[in-house]
């Protein structure tokens, strides 16, 4: 059984700079380091997954192996994401997706009213690459539209604090509860009164992501994992909370490949996740997934590309930034991860950071289409592109 300490130094150095993620993932500079997801690998729990039946709204969704790309060349105007265009872009690929005429019709062949519906953004770098709110407003203006009730949305992500500090707040989204699984108290304690982690509270023992390799986290660290060991809890939110989940990662490299629909979900959803990096870096990705909260749950994907990275992702470092321009909508998060993958390494090609894609870097792609969540291998996917002007 392998050990993986973690320390405030070693956490503030990869939750800062984002490469807590980076460490595990493929990284262009070093590759004896970034394939060392070759090695022999940790046992984990990965065959319970199948365990539970699936469902009509199991991965890959109603339309596997599908990808609608929106561009929009005005979506960015001084460097602010227009809201308006970005709900034009997402019509248009929402339609064009489901082949409806109208919006209402396309958005309900995915949610229904009473249902809750969870939006997964991502906050994790900061105010400055966030999940944008004019993609996130735009969203849920289409689900009112639709007939979604206001009060039946939940925005979520792992860390509540993270949530906040990006202005997902519940007084910026008036009627919509905001949720994430690691939290503080008014007066930034993690603690209860019974010296209790909030976030212990927030996490599902009956359902677990087991792998072999163990999690050690010192004082300041715990919070963020919010346990040791080798299992990795799935939060209440995905368990108990949601009925329905919008994804809506940002368009963001990890290395030499991308951090998006699946990597947002699989480590979004789960604790203790510090341990896996180094060496399940791409089996997270694929196995969280394939475990029936996130499978029977994910009925969309909507990247928001607008604003994204090509290096130095997921954390935020501005030289990095680039304006995709682009959205990708569609049920299958495998596919989509593909295009996405696409995108960010012709960019980093461009840039000179690489000379060309390695696809031993999106091996999480592969892996999750052996276990029937999308559509890994590119000549399968139909990829629709709408360019507006």
């Amino acid at each position: 059984m392998s050990k993986i300490p973690f320390s405030r130094r070693r956490f503030f150095k990869v939750l800062g700079t984002g490469s807590l993620v980076v460490a595990g993932a493929p990284v262009a500079a070093s590759p004896s380091g970034i394939f060392s997801q070759q090695q022999e690998k940790p046992e984990t729990n990965i065959s319970d997954a199948a365990k539970v039946p699936r469902n009509a709204n199991s991965l890959p969704g109603k339309y596997p192996g599908k990808v609608s790309r929106v561009n929009h060349p005005a979506a960015i105007v001084d460097n602010e994401i227009q809201e308006e265009q970005a709900y034009l872009m997402l019509e248009k690929a929402m339609l064009d997706l489901t082949g409806e005429k109208k919006l209402k019709r396309a958005w309900r062949q995915f949610v229904s009213p009473g249902e809750k519906i969870g939006l997964k953004v991502n906050p994790v770098a900061g105010k400055t690459l966030t999940t944008s709110h004019a993609v996130t407003r735009s969203i849920i203006r289409q689900l009112e539209e639709s007939g979604i009730d206001r009060g039946d949305i939940i925005i979520w992500d792992r860390r509540l604090m993270q949530l906040h500090e990006t202005g997902y707040t519940e007084e910026n989204y008036p009627g919509i509860k905001v949720m994430g699984t690691e939290q503080q108290d008014d007066k930034g304690s993690y603690y209860d009164s019974d010296g209790k982690l909030y976030g212990e509270k927030m996490i599902d023992k009956d359902w677990y992501y087991m792998a072999d390799v163990e999690g050690e986290y010192d004082e300041y660290t715990i919070p963020f994992m919010v346990n040791g060991g080798k299992y990795s809890y799935f939060s209440r939110i995905v368990t108990r909370e949601l009925d329905k989940i919008i994804n809506i990662p940002i368009l963001k490299n990890a290395g030499a490949t991308v951090t998006n629909a699946m990597k947002n979900l699989a480590f979004g959803s789960v604790s203790n996740t510090g341990r896996l990096h180094a060496r399940l870096w791409h089996e997270t990705c694929a196995y969280v997934c394939a475990f029936a909260p996130v499978r029977d749950k994910l009925v969309l994907n909507i990247v928001d590309g607008l604003k994204g990275c090509f290096n130095g992702g997921p954390g935020a470092n501005p030289q990095f930034f680039c304006n995709y321009n682009t959205m990708l909508v569609g049920t299958d998060p495998v596919a989509i991860d593909r295009i996405a993958h696409e995108i960010v390494v012709a960019k980093r090609i461009e840039e000179g950071i690489q000379k060309a894609d390695n696809p031993r870097a999106a091996a999480f792609l592969d892996l999750a289409e052996s276990l029937e969540l999308g559509v890994s291998r590119r000549e399968m996917i139909r990829l629709s592109e709408i360019n507006l002007a």
